[in-house]
């Protein structure tokens, strides 16, 4: 990144999130904080102690599969955010997947969704992982203001990649899946998402794909591990600016369930065995179920949360996810 948009301050895990934030207040003008605590690397280390069997998952591309990277999508934030493309060779527009990664909402790269934007190129879809601001440079929404600019830019690029605008799916993994079903339930777009490029494109989608991660901030499942008084601050915390306690509004406002009816796109969720990750999944569901729209569970026994990074999950993972879309996307044509 040039100085003249910014410069990237890396702080490791170990720094305390307390030091974290409290950097990320101190008025860093044209800097922007890293959280490097949540790896491939550094999950593979604590999984790999109760699952020793496991490996990273990697993904060759096939032939005719081209990947454009760094590819600005947003230059209005104070510095440039970038998407990577995965684009599969064809002679009609494919559908697309716009892939976003976790990590608690301050950590995590869009490298980490590299291996299933392989798998999906490879069979077909236009994959675009996505960078977005997390929260030690910006609290939300500013996150999700940025995936709502990143689904106008694939519409807008369309031609360019050879995307079928008319079929974008947003997929998720942990915090990215929570936001990735929220800009999907929601049915107008919010106040936060009128800012950013290309505002005439839509920012709607086709399909959601939720990985593991919570779809209400307020059930008591979620607020026993997110809004834990022992965490200073726990990750939701972090993102939010407040515990619910202080800003229930935006607690309430980020989860998904509140938003689901009739218009709810269909939805995959692919879950670990830990409940944790489930915090509102069933009553989506059953409101989904009640409206008449598809959904589709899959839960994988003996996992630990980040399973979708490794071997032997993954490829169960990517085969549920290519599956759902090709069922649910209906200009596929495999």
């Amino acid at each position: 990144m040039s100085e003249s948009r910014g410069r990237l301050l890396v702080m490791f895990k170990v720094a305390g999130l307390g030091a974290l934030l409290a950097a990320a207040t101190a008025g860093y003008a044209g800097e922007y904080l890293v959280n490097t605590g949540f790896t491939p690397e550094s999950a593979f280390a604590k999984a790999q102690k109760e699952h020793p069997g496991i490996a990273v998952a990697g993904v060759a591309p096939s032939a005719g599969v081209s990947i454009s990277r760094d590819l600005v999508y947003r230059d209005d934030v104070g510095r440039a955010l970038h998407v990577d493309v995965f684009a599969p060779k064809g002679d009609k527009p494919a559908p697309a997947v716009l892939l976003v990664h976790g990590g608690g909402w301050m950590s995590g790269s869009r490298s980490h969704q590299e291996p299933m934007a392989t798998y999906l190129a490879n069979r077909g879809f236009v994959a675009v992982t996505v960078e977005y601001r997390l929260s030690p440079e910006a609290r939300y929404p500013a996150g999700m203001s940025d995936l709502y600019a990143a689904v106008r830019w694939m519409r807008a690029k369309a031609a360019n990649y050879n995307i079928d605008s008319s079929a974008i799916a947003i997929l998720g993994c942990s915090s990215g899946a929570q936001m990735a079903t929220l800009l999907g339930a929601i049915k107008t777009s919010p106040e936060y998402a009128q800012g950013g490029p290309y505002q005439a494109q839509s920012s709607k989608v086709q399909a959601i794909v939720n990985i593991d991660g919570i779809v209400s901030f307020t059930t008591p499942v979620a607020l026993k591990y997110e809004n834990d008084p022992a965490k200073k601050p726990s990750a939701a915390e972090a993102w939010f600016g407040g515990r619910y306690q202080q800003v229930p509004e935006l607690w309430e406002q980020a989860s998904p369930l509140a938003y689901v009816d009739k218009h709810t796109p269909p939805t995959l969720f692919i879950n670990s065995s830990q409940p944790r990750f489930h915090a509102g999944r069933d009553e989506y569901v059953a409101r989904l179920d009640g409206a008449g729209v598809y959904s589709e569970v899959h839960t994988l026994p003996n996992t630990p949360h980040p399973f979708w990074l490794f071997d032997p999950w993954f490829e169960s993972t990517a085969f549920w996810v290519n599956a759902f879309l090709q069922r649910v996307l209906a200009s596929f044509d495999p």
